[in-house]
């Protein structure tokens, strides 16, 4: 199965072949479960749209029609409409989509690398380290996750690097608890007791002995957090303290017009329904990915 396990303490294989044999395998392993299907293709339109923005509209997100001003439904010129402000919406989803496509997958790559350290370190040497480390994720853990994001952008200001910094310390704890969890049922097994035996560094130890066995779990984790990350940028966006200005950001289109949900409720909708659908989809490929372990 692809969450490589071990049978009676043995090593387990490593799959061999190119980058292309292992992408179809995983693709076919992927075609097992309608749910990670359904999620991927979400995942992919988004990329897909992200990637070709130009090519998808001939709109800058940030260019005004000033015939579109108080005529914001949708039409022929503008297929989405406009805002309040006369700015494309479809233009402003696919320019957004890169944002939100950039900021969430680097904010959690740094959370996952953190929480890979944190949590092997802890699980693997146990003992004080161990009561550190996790003290250490507890205290983060009990702050109120929303109030913990307004205090430091608040106090260090808006931008794509300061949100990528919050995110990655405050998701690392979670992530460093899957992992501690897996690496302290994983060293008790005897290929790891015979890579100390033969002297091998500790790093090494954790990082290529350790670390493959749990990637199952690990990879569920990180769509989950995708997710949550997705729905981060979206909250801070709405609350103000977001990606600035002029840049695409789906929680600020929700800002800027949901005081007009009554009268030009596309305005707000349109945005809303693209995070919702970006984030079903890493849920539904994080249950099809469960699904494939349970099964296997």
């Amino acid at each position: 199965m692809a969450l490589e396990s071990t049978v009676n303490g043995a090593a387990p294989q490593r799959p061999g072949g190119g980058v292309l044999a292992r992408l179809r395998q995983g693709v076919a392993l992927l075609a097992e479960s309608g749910c990670a299907m359904v999620g991927l293709g979400i995942i992919v339109f988004w990329c897909l749209v992200a990637i070709f923005a130009p090519l998808l509209t001939s709109y800058s997100p940030t260019a005004i029609d000033p015939a579109a001003l108080g005529k914001p439904w949708p039409s022929a010129a503008h297929w989405l409409g406009t805002d309040h402000l006369g700015r494309d919406i479809w233009a402003r989803l696919a320019y957004g989509a890169r944002t939100v496509l950039t900021v969430a997958p680097i904010a959690v790559a740094g959370a996952v690398f953190g929480g890979i350290l944190l949590g092997m370190a802890a699980g693997y040497f146990r003992g004080w380290i161990d009561v550190v480390i996790t003290r250490l994720c507890d205290i983060v853990l009990s702050f109120p996750v929303l109030m913990l994001y307004m205090i430091i952008l608040a106090t260090l200001g808006s931008s794509a690097f300061n949100i990528i910094m919050v995110v990655t310390i405050v998701k690392a704890p979670y992530i460093a608890r899957i992992v501690r969890g897996s690496a302290l049922e994983i060293r008790e097994r005897e290929y790891i007791a015979a890579a100390r035996m033969r002297g091998e560094h500790p790093l090494y130890v954790m990082l290529v002995e350790m670390l493959p066995n749990a990637r199952g779990p690990l990879i569920v984790e990180t769509c989950l957090r995708l997710g949550y990350t997705i729905i981060t940028i979206g909250a801070l966006g709405f609350l103000g303290i977001g990606l600035p200005p002029p840049t695409p950001d789906w929680g600020g289109m929700v800002k800027d017009t949901y005081g007009m949900m009554v009268v030009w409720p596309h305005m707000s909708l349109i945005p809303c329904a693209a995070v919702s659908s970006l984030v079903i989809g890493f849920n539904l490929l994080a249950v099809g990915l469960r699904e494939i372990g349970l099964r296997d």
